[in-house]
């Protein structure tokens, strides 16, 4: 294998700069050339390519973001489109790729597989629903980043004896707001995974409110099937005996320095998979399992989708007392 190419899909995630900097130096150290494509599958069927040597990825290791950019590309999901990327390629005399990414990048990985290109993943995103891997890069500091912003939520929340809904992203996985929910002591956890009625909510808040508590957290996922305003609106109604507040985190989780978790472990993948498109290997995800770096079809991978510990539920709901 003389050069590969390397990509980063669809929504960012804290920790994919660490990855591309340990696939980079790892294949030069190989003497592999490296071409990094801008802006995902979108660029790699425009012909986005630029070399990487290894001044280009110094500095990016603390950076949060993509420094190569990134981009959804819904034509992909066309098997025109994948043969355009597939002649990008091979013109550019590139013999193997890595891609970096959520679920649909690496149905995209898969599809340029199938059609017989060597190509290896690597699992960022935050939402942590990949299958086939403990974690995923990013999650981990943007479990930290929630923590942190949800820890100064509470000081004014006390301050003012008020309940405050608090919205992660996550899609349709729970994972996110449960994990973060249990680790900032939350009173109550919505997820899509388990379906609460408003009824339960209102009883919750009331409930923590007579026990004299001074504030209530909520963290609900935005894949919940109960709105954040919504409930907001049903406690103010009935009176629970706090004030209520909405707080939309929003896109920040997904920004910011990535931790020393998601650092080491976007190294290790980085330079996994360059060790495994070397070795002659395609089709498969590098993953995370207990503390090895393991390999994953990719036609596992995509057919299914990781899904949180429900048990977490209750153990925060004992622990919110």
């Amino acid at each position: 294998m003389r050069r590969i190419a390397i990509l980063s899909s669809g929504g960012d995630a804290p920790g994919i700069n660490p990855c591309i900097r340990a696939a980079v130096r790892t294949a030069l150290d190989m003497g592999v050339e490296v071409i990094g494509i801008q802006e995902g599958f979108d660029g790699l069927v425009r012909g986005e390519m630029i070399p990487l040597k290894a001044r280009d990825v110094g500095g990016i290791l603390q950076r949060g973001g993509t420094f190569l950019r990134t981009a959804r590309c819904p034509e992909f999901l066309e098997v025109k489109t994948q043969r355009k990327a597939l002649r990008e390629l091979n013109e550019s005399d590139i013999d193997g790729l890595i891609v970096i990414g959520g679920d649909g990048s690496l149905r995209g990985a898969h599809a340029l597989a199938i059609l017989g290109f060597p190509v290896v993943g690597a699992p960022a995103s935050i939402d942590n629903d990949i299958w086939g891997t403990d974690m995923s890069i990013g999650v981990d500091t943007a479990i930290n980043t929630i923590m942190h912003a949800i820890d100064k939520l509470r000081d004014t929340a006390s301050s003012h004896e008020r309940a405050f809904l608090i919205e992660t992203m996550g899609r349709n996985c729970g994972y996110l707001a449960l994990n973060a929910g249990v680790v900032c002591g939350a009173e109550m956890i919505l997820i899509p995974e388990k379906e609460v009625s408003m009824e339960e909510i209102v009883q919750m808040v009331a409930g923590a409110y007579d026990r004299g508590k001074s504030h209530c957290i909520i963290v609900v996922a935005e894949g919940s099937s109960l709105k954040v305003h919504d409930v907001a609106e049903y406690l103010r109604i009935n009176e629970v005996g706090f004030e209520t507040r909405v707080t939309i985190l929003g896109h920040i989780p997904r920004g910011g320095s990535p931790s020393a978790f998601d650092r080491m472990l976007a190294t290790r993948m980085g330079v996994k998979a360059v060790e495994v498109l070397k070795a002659g290997e395609t089709d498969l995800m590098i993953g995370l399992s207990g503390r090895d770096i393991i390999t994953v079809p990719l036609i596992d991978v995509v057919k299914q989708s990781r899904k949180p510990n429900l048990e977490l539920l209750d153990m925060a709901r004992t622990l919110a007392k």
